[in-house]
């Protein structure tokens, strides 16, 4: 039996997408470096499926119909590589690579060039939607050589989520375009889970909440604007009870983790001179999470405001502000990310289809939601949209939203509850909308003390200040007319 496709990795992920691939009427070769993986595999679940197994690399290769295609999902960095390494003797020209992983956009780019040269084509294509989006159909974002598009789509996009019965699965760009998509989900995965946990600490020490009351809350708005995976699941969380009938989420230590996508974003939203600023402030909180032991020392020697018992008298209006808040700032979030995938398609020279990456993450991954559609509308509307301010659905929502959105982080801040993402996200959308910032003063004083210059605006021109000239001046008197050079981030 010839296989369509190989797959290497047979970790809960691998296991699940070649259960999907089967059940969609593709023949799947399955093959591990702990070959009694298969062998178990093959006994158990894959068992009466069209899944046939592979006891090496060689073995694996002469089972697959040509161009072969390969798919990895194996851990990220030196792992992909080695395989790659493994696979590439005894591969052709026009056979494909496909690496599923978490694998870092500069690596795929890196591979993408060095397989190029060989003649194979590879894909780096992010996978989102954990274990039962793997099986019951995962977001895919695949991008590399678009030769290999043709040939593989058919199997992706019948695996993948299905929004309004569209696949949540096309071609996103070249090189490594599909795993940077993948990079900024995560990222935006990051900003939701912490606008989330921000809405469930402020109903918990402001409103005096039981879990179970906030789980309600959490119910209502999944059926509203905020319908969402990460909502639903915060829903199911709240109302998960230990043993002893308490809520299991008050018994886990708060400290959270991270595997470095969400960093990796705020990286190179900095790299590229983009204010991602609340994906960065959900990095930055999960890190001062960490410092469990500080805040331990802390909480007895540094005082705050304290929150009265009975503060809120009106529940209903306080918790309709506070999803306003939430709605509101989940909007910037996904504004800032598809900023920055703009400016990466700009900076790196990708063509990119914006529709389709709103669409992908309609369903099948983690930051699945209703909302996106409107994301899809907005760039199928016009596909050379700035910002999603700009359209007409999103700055109604965030206007609508901003007394509920101020209210909310008034509150906050008063009581001493730490919202840095709902704040970045007010704070982000009042200097998006500020014709002037304060940088004026800002660059006065670079120019002052490293001659840094400045540029005078247009109504400001004069001959001693001429338009577009990068100027500066002896602030002092005494210093020099050497001016230093000028670069932006």
């Amino acid at each position: 039996m010839s296989a369509d496709i190989g797959l290497i990795g047979l970790a809960v992920m691998g296991q699940n997408l070649i259960l999907n691939m089967a059940d969609h009427g593709f023949t799947v070769c399955a093959y591990n470096r702990t070959v009694s993986k298969v062998d178990h595999f093959l006994a158990n679940e894959a068992k009466g499926k069209s899944i046939i197994g592979a006891h090496s690399i060689v073995d694996l290769v002469s089972k697959l119909k040509r161009p072969r295609k390969v798919m990895l999902l194996v851990k990220a960095g030196k792992p992909v590589d080695y395989i790659i390494d493994e696979l590439l003797p005894h591969l052709e020209k026009g056979d494909i690579i496909i690496d599923g992983g978490n694998s870092h956009f500069p690596d795929t780019n890196r591979r993408y060039e060095e397989l190029e040269k060989k003649g194979i084509l590879f894909v780096g294509s992010g996978v989102s939607g954990g274990e039962d989006g793997a099986r019951l159909g995962p977001s895919l974002m695949p991008g590399g050589s678009p030769a290999a598009w043709p040939e593989i789509k058919d199997i992706f996009q019948s695996i993948s989520a299905k929004a309004d019965g569209e696949p949540c699965c096309d071609w996103v760009g070249p090189a490594g375009a599909g795993h940077y998509v993948k990079m900024v989900h995560n990222g935006i995965e990051y900003g939701d889970m912490q606008l989330i946990c921000e809405a469930y600490d402020i109903m918990k020490r402001v409103g005096r909440f039981s879990d179970k009351e906030i789980g309600d809350v959490f119910a209502k708005w999944n059926n509203g604007v905020l319908d969402s995976f990460l909502v639903e699941i915060t829903r199911d969380i709240l109302r998960f009870n230990d043993v002893d009938g308490k809520p299991l989420v008050e018994k886990i230590m708060d400290k959270a983790g991270q595997k470095g996508t969400g960093k990796w974003t705020a990286i190179n939203a900095l790299d590229l001179g983009m204010p991602v600023t609340l994906i960065g402030e959900a990095v930055f909180s999960r890190c001062l999470s960490a410092l469990k032991d500080d805040r331990v020392r802390a909480s007895k020697v540094l005082t705050g405001p304290t929150i009265p018992a009975d503060l809120i008298k009106d529940k209903e209006q306080f918790v309709n502000d506070l999803e306003q808040a939430l709605y509101a700032s989940k909007i910037i979030s996904y504004c800032q990310g598809f900023m920055l995938i703009r400016e990466a398609a700009k900076t790196y020279g990708w063509e990119l289809n914006f529709p389709s990456i709103a669409l992908m993450w309609r369903g099948g991954c983690i930051i699945r939601s209703v909302f996106l559609g409107e994301i899809t509308k907005a760039y199928r509307s016009n596909p050379a949209l700035e910002n999603l301010l700009f359209d007409d659905f999103f700055k109604n929502a965030v206007v609508k939203a901003q007394s509920g959105w101020r209210k909310t982080i008034a509150l906050t801040t008063t009581y001493g509850i730490p919202t840095p993402a709902f704040s970045t996200a007010l704070a982000f959308y009042d200097g998006y909308r500020s014709e002037r910032l304060p940088a004026n003063l800002l660059q006065a004083q670079r120019d002052y003390f490293g001659a840094h210059t400045f540029r005078v605006l247009p109504e400001c021109a004069s001959a001693n200040l001429p338009l577009g000239e990068d100027i500066h001046t002896n602030w002092t008197g005494h210093g020099g007319d050497v001016s230093s050079s000028t670069y932006q981030a």
